[in-house]
């Protein structure tokens, strides 16, 4: 991500203060501007997120320090990093407010050269914070997301299910077998394989709001928003399709020559949507132990 990708939030009431620092920084980052607290909130937590906040102390309806407090309190803001700008000099005035969290102190009047060195630093900060943070939700071998980031993204979807309404499906698979496969190819080969059935998996899950996770060894989980259990039905189907044709070798397997996967998929709709989670877990997980307990290399869906 360049500079100009990055955006800034300034957030003050007073125009000419504004205008100083947008022009200073508009050549090496998007801005945008907030004259009130609750607007600066609104815009914080939107799905459109500032990289920075430059926030000025002494704003007319909610001060910084009250803005910054709210920023660090929601898990939605918590990492935007603030810095403040302030007219006062006051040493405890600058300890309060890095104690709430900001990450630095600009003061009036700007000398606009070290605003923009300073900038540039927490910017470039940021930026290995984000890649740090993608990093976190993905698994190391498969490069798909991790357990970690399935049990978050499963959680929104079932929020926005709540709100919106809808259905949401989910599918839990494993590989038949992998045990054997793994003892009798070794390691090295058990992970090449779920390097490329991850890969053929992927290949299939394709839509933005949709989501491929490794759950864990040598299981894999689909998050499907919008998805009633048909819809569902017929993405096990092609999941299960691609697998076969891949035709990894697997002389170990009871039910083929080949590397299979069983699937159990299971649903809930918005007038089941207050239930917990783990009934909506439980249910594909108890469709995909049916799947391996009436033969393997199948897809059962939960009733």
């Amino acid at each position: 991500m360049s500079h100009d990708q990055q955006t800034i939030l300034i957030v003050d009431d007073i125009a000419s203060d504004i205008q100083m620092l947008a022009n200073a920084l508009e050549d090496d980052y998007r801005i945008l501007v907030a004259t009130k607290g609750e607007q600066a909130l609104k815009m914080a937590s939107s799905d459109m997120p500032p990289d920075l906040i430059l926030l000025d102390i002494m704003m007319p309806d909610m001060d910084g320090y009250k803005i910054c407090k709210q920023l660090k309190s929601d898990q939605k803001t918590i990492s935007i990093p603030v810095v403040f700008v302030t007219a006062l000099q006051n040493y405890k005035d600058q300890e309060r407010g890095l104690n709430l969290g900001a990450v630095d102190y600009i003061t009036k009047p700007f000398h606009l050269p070290i605003v923009k060195a300073r900038l540039r630093n927490h910017m470039l900060l940021k930026l290995k914070t984000d890649q740090l943070e993608e990093l976190s939700h993905l698994d190391g071998l498969t490069g798909i997301a991790n357990r970690r980031h399935f049990d978050k993204v499963l959680s929104k979807e079932q929020s926005r299910l709540q709100r919106l309404g809808g259905e949401l499906s989910l599918i839990m698979l494993d590989i038949d077998y992998f045990k054997p496969f793994n003892d009798n190819y070794g390691h090295g080969t058990g992970d090449e394989c779920l390097i490329q059935v991850a890969k053929v998996l992927s290949g299939v899950v394709k839509r933005p709001t949709d989501l491929l996770a490794r759950y864990g060894g040598e299981e894999f989980a689909v998050i499907l928003p919008d998805t009633d259990l048909e819809g569902a039905m017929l993405v096990a189907k092609s999941l299960h399709a691609e697998v076969n044709r891949l035709h990894v070798p697997h002389a170990f397997s009871g039910v083929a020559d080949h590397v299979t996967i069983s699937l159990g998929v299971a649903n809930m709709s918005y007038e089941r949507s207050t239930e917990p989670l783990a009934s909506l877990l439980k249910r594909a997980d108890e469709a995909l132990y049916k799947a391996k307990k009436t033969g393997r290399n199948r897809i059962c869906a939960s009733q």
